[in-house]
């Protein structure tokens, strides 16, 4: 009998059923306008072009970049995510054609003109074979000189921005997530504690990001196939550099 692969952290509706609304607030969906806008011009997409949300979440990006007359797929692992993105397109009368698939080993015949993975959505797997996994199913999915955008943390950005954690409020529960640094810089822990301000309850849930500098995330890019990488520090395609807000990669190929 084969054995049963454990499901990693991230598969796990619970994770995100406590936490989702909490990462996806209301600032996150009210700048989704602006990233649509972005990757459409930096892919040179036009009505009718086709994209791909890989790791598309509740929908965020997926509904805007609908709204800009893109034919969208979204695709994600976790159904509650899917059907709280489904009800959002619904409500905003858009047509999307969302995915339940884990984007290690999707697969489609269906070819996009663009693919993004964004929002801090890359890096969690067990292992990095696994990141390579991902990168080749989006790699796949893509036309010929089609593009491939990420916008993730970097290594560079998570020494740039290192805090050892915060607390806020928000959605009704007072959050406290404390960070530290794995192995030499090869990863990044987070904790995060939800409390509920009502009944007290607390819910906690730690994980690591693997984090990749922007030479390996080029080099892991152009290893499953993308002739062309490059790394910028922000949607604008602003220098990658000490003032870069975050990392943005845009592949082709």
């Amino acid at each position: 009998m084969a054995k049963k692969t454990q499901k990693q952290w991230f598969e796990h509706e619970e994770f995100w059923n406590n936490f989702g609304p909490i990462m996806f607030d209301a600032q996150r969906w009210a700048e989704a306008p602006d990233v649509a806008e972005n990757i459409k011009k930096i892919c040179g997409l036009k009505k009718g072009s086709s994209i791909l949300d890989a790791g598309c979440g509740p929908g965020r990006i997926s509904i805007e970049l609908a709204k800009l007359d893109l034919k969208v797929t979204g695709v994600d692992i976790i159904q509650s995510e899917l059907d709280c993105a489904k009800e959002s397109a619904a409500d905003e009368d858009v047509k999307i054609d969302f995915v339940k698939a884990d984007l290690r080993n999707y697969s489609t015949r269906k070819k996009f003109d663009a693919a993004i993975n964004v929002f801090d959505s890359f890096g969690y797997c067990d292992k990095i074979e696994e990141d390579a996994m991902i990168l080749k199913s989006i790699y796949d999915s893509l036309k010929d000189d089609g593009f491939f955008v990420m916008e993730l943390t970097s290594r560079e950005i998570a020494i740039l921005y290192f805090t050892e954690g915060e607390w806020f409020e928000r959605a009704g529960k007072t959050v406290l997530t404390e960070f530290s640094v794995t192995g030499a810089w090869e990863g990044l822990r987070s904790k995060w504690i939800l409390i509920d301000n009502q009944t007290g309850e607390r819910i906690e849930h730690e994980y690591v990001q693997r984090l990749y500098s922007g030479v390996e995330l080029k080099r892991l890019l152009m290893g499953v196939g993308f002739k062309s990488v490059e790394v910028y520090g922000d949607f604008d395609f602003s220098p990658f550099n000490e003032k870069a807000r975050t990392a943005v990669i845009v592949a082709r190929k």
